[in-house]
């Protein structure tokens, strides 16, 4: 029983840790607090559990959820660069957009997959895979994402969109076009997150207009959790802290959940969770100093 549980978590949480690869890009590598994320992750399990019960290849369907959450992240993109919307505004906005977008999608509420072919039911088809295949199959997911972001943001145009979040004055002063990098950085941290909503729609095997509610402020709980416990000391060392980050808050949700807090107060924890770890540096820092001071005193 206990092990069961223990790998469905740990399933959800590979999942959505590719929803926090997105989050940790536009927060951490462009300083961008997008608040369309809740809207990209619905946008990617309703384009996905659409075609797929409209008779598509499963692996299709997850590749356009990528693709159109892209073009959500472009939307965005360009609502703060070119039209010089705020980027708290143009991530509400496009939100918002995207609830009606993904009802018109799906044509109703929800959608279920009970019966229908998905990438995991391909995937437990072959030899060892019946038990293990979410797992082993979330695992490479992320892996193979998380090695490809760290191989980007060693790339030239990655340095460049990495600088535009440290000094964007700085970076277009030498001649980097960083409308195009914010662009850039949205649009394939929204295609992570839209990714990441395919995956969880399939396991799940429904989709629903309101799943993607929270997602931004449980990416931002994540990618912090692990920058704590892991550590920041470089970019690969970091995006291995946003992977076990996303892991790790999906562990402590269902811990809190088998403590008997109702469903309903999750957001709650969440926000507690982010608050906590948001304000512990300071206090840190705080107690630091006052040590500092005592033993100053002292001597």
């Amino acid at each position: 029983m206990f092990s069961q549980i223990a790998l469905g978590t740990t399933e959800q949480g590979l999942m959505y840790a590719i929803m926090v690869l997105g989050v940790y890009l536009t927060f951490r590598i462009l300083d961008y607090a997008d608040l369309s994320v809740d809207g990209s992750f619905t946008l990617g399990a309703a384009t996905a559990t659409s075609l797929i019960v409209g008779g598509a290849n499963p692996w299709f369907a997850t590749g356009m959820a990528f693709i159109v959450g892209n073009l959500a992240g472009l939307f965005t993109g360009i609502l703060h660069t070119k039209f010089k919307i705020t980027p708290l505004l143009s991530g509400i906005l496009t939100m918002t957009a995207l609830y009606s977008i993904n009802l018109r999608i799906m044509g109703r509420a929800n959608i279920s997959l009970l019966g229908s072919r998905t990438i995991f039911t391909d995937f437990a088809q072959l030899p060892v895979m019946e038990e293990y295949g979410v797992f082993i199959l979330s695992l490479i997911s992320v892996v193979f994402l998380g090695t490809i972001i760290y191989v980007f943001l060693q790339t030239e145009l990655g340095l460049a969109l990495r600088s535009t979040g440290d000094n964007e004055l700085m970076i277009r002063s030498l001649g980097v076009n960083t409308d195009l990098m914010k662009i850039l950085g949205l649009s394939i941290s929204n295609g992570l997150v839209a990714l990441a909503g395919s995956y969880v729609a399939q396991n799940q095997q429904f989709a629903d207009a309101s799943m993607g509610i929270g997602m931004i402020i449980a990416g931002l709980a994540s990618v912090i959790i692990g920058e704590v416990l892991v550590g920041t000391s470089s970019i690969g060392r970091t995006i291995i802290a946003v992977i076990c980050g996303g892991v790790i808050y999906r562990v402590i949700i269902a811990l809190v959940l088998q403590l008997g807090l109702a469903p309903t107060d999750l957001k709650l924890v969440t926000s507690i969770i982010v608050i906590t770890a948001l304000i512990s540096p300071s206090f840190r820092k705080k107690i630091a100093a006052w040590t500092a001071g005592v033993k100053g005193e002292s001597a």
